[in-house]
């Protein structure tokens, strides 16, 4: 289906939804959901709740 979408992730934390038919880009990995755009959305929402990089929160919380 052409709305199919799954959210990957990437080193840093970051997510984004990309077409379910295609492979996952290097440096990217599957966020473990799949379905509609809205669905994929919805668990971006839940899930990317502080959207700075994982480098930045590590480099802060050291500080």
């Amino acid at each position: 289906m052409a709305d199919e979408h799954r959210v990957v992730v990437n080193d840093e934390e970051q997510y984004a939804l990309w077409p379910r038919h295609k492979e996952v880009p290097d440096g990217w990995r599957d966020a473990g959901c799949a379905g509609s755009r809205q669905e994929c959305l919805d668990f971006v929402t839940r899930t990317w709740t502080d959207m700075r990089p994982r480098s930045v929160r590590e480099h802060l919380a050291a500080g």
